[in-house]
């Protein structure tokens, strides 16, 4: 993560917490575990026996587009905050709905009476009891997997009354300034930008409305501060009459004022339902018009018969991967750790994985109320709205949610990532052009999902600076994203087999992005590549040359580009590919004393500014070395000297120990990694900020790619089981591998049981390691 520029310099990333960081966290007391007999995901289900004391203890729940924060009071009442993966404001932050409250009369949830919240990750929804006797209530909330609807059902044998309120925050127009200003995406200046109020709109006699509606935008200030505006021709203002909000109504519900509507009568059963939109319109009125209309086609489908869609949807979610880790003995807590570590972070990507744009590496749609403190124990209160690192999305972060999406086979989560790099290719070509003069294209390392840097990373140009000039040195000549992102599209294509993702996403982008390497760098005097000016990774600025993660990236792609087979629709440049392969330097290394030789960040870097590693970045994400291939001690020899020891956050030692195949230490860490939840968070698998926001994402996707690694490794039509699997855990599972291959095992008591591959003939393929 870069620091330049986005926090004051008394401000450091192991200094960022959550509100209730310094409150001792009472929350996990009452965590009850499900019980080990049930099947996956059941077995992950989590239950709590007590209300929470605010949001810190929320359940995460959604449909891909639309999350909620869920949780009960100690006073009864049930609340959650409304998210959408779209619900970008004027400021280009991410901003929540609204937040709803419901409230029983009489209450169920008197203190003593027995109380059981319980999420089923395999159902996609929250089903909570409360009361005793005649007088329960039971409650069941589920965001609609197919249609962009959260519905709420309650029962009692009884009759009762229920209300239900929308609670807003943004009811005037704020300037956003002070530790806040680093997360929005506007024009610094002595004052700080303003974001608009929402607008609540008169009752009607059985529903609310309300919605938040930029009235003003950024984006041609930026694209120009940018020197693009020819790009400005390209498209729309991404930002500008963006509206978003919703709608609460329910049958036997009217309204009492614009922000609450209460049962008619007292009834033994109550519906509300929630619709949500976002849209770009050229008058509020014309939104408003949309979400009737959303509303009646919502309402056109029997709830029973939507309900049973929602359920089909997440039995097949589940379908597409298992994976279950037992132990007994004293290894039983970690192996339980791991394997509800996984399957709740994949719980997490399906509720916030399927919008608009990729999921945020620093908190997804899921961020609740929240205090910053410094070092010197200063703290600022911020609500739901906040988040560290603001609106851009990183790519060194954000990529690590995705890597372990091929295993799992969640490839549909994976579209919004590559589609917001391909929507954007138009914009990166000018960039290219405007500050190179070449052609080719390049993303910046943090960018908004129009394609362009942040304000404050590019920086004021106002003295005469040229285009290419970028003031955050940290992402000054970082140019990796696209070239990794090439990578992992390569490996979904041989996951896939998929010939119009080739064609029409993957070849495109291959095509710009190696001219961009091609024509923006020299050669040296034995006509190789020199990269220079560069900086290597966020760690070692320039001056640097060659560095290992750009020039193993090149070399792992362009060997896999050259692996395709023809396509008679779109023809590869195999001979200018080939004579750009030729010319790659080999990587950067060092022989030491004894003769022994281990992989260097670059040929030339400077002093260290961050804490990566990116020497291993041959091992991972470029799987040039790895268990079953050549060198192997080479990398085990860098590995161990590496400089930081880390497997937190977007720290990798954990995915890259797995690859070299250490199963003792990939373990070891990965229960570390899976036990570093936030300490005020009661869900146990919101982790904390580390180098992020809560819940921190990426620190989830590497606990998962990690973990899938150790059981299964590809390599073209290759399969490698247990390639660093300790024998003392058991293991049930289900993964995917290229060639549209899905491997199923049973390992238990140090034998494997049974293995079942798909297709069948794939299973010569597949070579059965020993754990160790």
């Amino acid at each position: 993560m870069n620091q330049a520029n986005m926090l004051p310099r008394g401000w450091a990333y192991f200094a960022i917490r959550s509100a209730l960081a310094v409150i001792p966290c009472l929350f996990h007391a009452t965590y009850v575990r499900a019980e080990e007999g049930c099947r996956y995901p059941d077995n992950c289900n989590v239950i709590w026996s007590t209300p929470s004391q605010n949001s810190f203890g929320s359940m995460p729940l959604g449909n891909g587009d639309i999350g909620l924060n869920l949780w009960v009071e100690e006073n009864g009442d049930l609340l959650f905050y409304i998210s959408k993966t779209d619900a970008w404001s004027e400021l280009h932050r991410l901003l929540k709905l609204g937040r709803i409250r419901v409230r029983f009369s009489p209450n169920p949830f008197i203190e003593g009476r027995p109380f059981r919240q319980e999420l089923k990750p395999g159902r996609g929804e929250v089903e909570i009891h409360a009361g005793e006797g005649d007088s329960a209530v039971a409650t069941k909330i589920w965001v609609d997997a197919n249609q962009p609807v959260i519905q709420l059902e309650t029962t009692s044998n009884t009759p009762f009354d229920l209300q239900v309120s929308l609670e807003n925050w943004r009811t005037e127009p704020r300037e956003i300034v002070g530790t806040e200003a680093h997360s929005f995406y506007g024009m610094q200046g002595s004052a700080g930008p303003v974001e608009s109020a929402d607008t609540i709109l008169p009752p009607q006699d059985d529903r609310l409305m309300w919605y938040h509606r930029n009235t003003t935008s950024p984006w041609s200030e930026i694209m120009r501060d940018q020197f693009l505006e020819e790009a400005i021709a390209l498209g729309n203002d991404p930002l500008l009459h963006r509206t978003f909000g919703g709608a609460v109504k329910g049958a036997g519900l009217t309204a009492v004022n614009s922000t609450t509507l209460a049962s008619r009568q007292s009834s033994p059963t109550h519906t509300v339902s929630i619709y949500a939109l976002t849209d770009q319109t050229d008058t509020a009125e014309r939104w408003v018009s949309r979400l009737t209309r959303l509303i009646e086609s919502v309402d056109a489908l029997p709830l029973e018969k939507a309900y049973a869609a929602h359920l089909e949807w997440w039995s097949s979610y589940w379908n597409r991967s298992r994976l279950r880790v037992w132990a007994s003995g004293e290894a039983a807590q970690a192996a339980s750790i791991v394997s509800r570590g996984h399957t709740l972070q994949r719980f997490v990507n399906a509720c916030g994985g399927r919008g608009a744009f990729p999921i945020k590496f620093n908190g997804s749609i899921f961020t609740v109320d929240a205090v910053v403190r410094d070092r010197q124990g200063n703290t600022e209160s911020f609500n739901a709205d906040y988040r560290l690192w603001g609106g851009p999305f990183w790519f060194q972060n954000m990529r690590l949610i995705y890597w372990p999406m091929l295993a799992s086979g969640d490839l549909d989560l994976m579209m919004p990532l590559f589609n917001m790099y391909l929507d954007t290719l138009p914009l990166a070509r000018i960039r290219n052009q405007r500050y190179f003069g070449h052609g080719g294209a390049y993303f910046p390392e943090t960018m908004s999902f129009w394609g362009t840097y942040s304000p404050d990373n590019y920086g004021d140009h106002s003295q005469g600076q040229h285009p290419s000039y970028v003031k955050n040195r940290y992402i000054k000549y970082h140019y990796l994203a696209a070239i990794e992102l090439l990578a992992m599209m390569l490996d979904y294509h041989a996951y896939t087999q998929d010939r119009t993702f080739l064609r029409d996403k993957l070849l495109p982008l291959a095509a710009e992005v190696i001219d961009f390497y091609d024509l923006r760098y020299p050669r040296d005097e034995r006509q190789r590549l020199r990269l220079e000016p560069a900086q290597v990774l966020e760690t070692y600025h320039e001056p640097a040359v060659n560095p290992l993660p750009d020039i193993a990236a090149l070399k792992w792609v362009l060997d896999a580009l050259l692996r395709l087979p023809e396509d008679p629709d779109r023809a590869l440049p195999r001979e200018r590919w080939t004579r750009f392969r030729s010319e790659i330097p080999p990587l950067p290394s060092t022989v030491d004393s004894d003769g022994s030789i281990h992989l260097l960040p670059a040929e030339t870097y400077g002093k260290r500014s961050n804490s990566e590693n990116p020497e291993l970045y041959a091992v991972f994400p470029f799987r040039i070395y790895g268990v079953g291939k050549p060198d192997l001690d080479i990398a085990l020899r860098t590995y161990h000297k590496r400089h930081k020891k880390a497997h937190r956050c977007w720290h990798q030692d954990d995915v890259q120990a797995a690859f070299l195949g250490l199963a003792g230490e990939t373990a070891e860490q990965l229960v570390s990694r899976f036990s570093q939840t936030d300490p005020a968070s009661r869900f146990p698998a919101f982790w904390a900020a580390g180098n992020d926001w809560i819940p921190n994402q990426c620190h989830g996707g590497n606990g998962m790619m990690a973990l899938q690694t150790m059981l299964l490794q590809a390599e073209g039509t290759k399969i490698l089981l247990f390639p660093a699997w300790p024998k003392h855990w058991n293991v049930e599972f289900k993964l995917n591998a290229p060639y549209n291959t899905t491997v199923e095992c049973s390992y238990q008591d140090g034998e494997v049981q049974w293995l079942k591959v798909t297709p069948a003939d794939r299973k010569r393929d597949v070579t059965v390691l020993a754990p160790s």
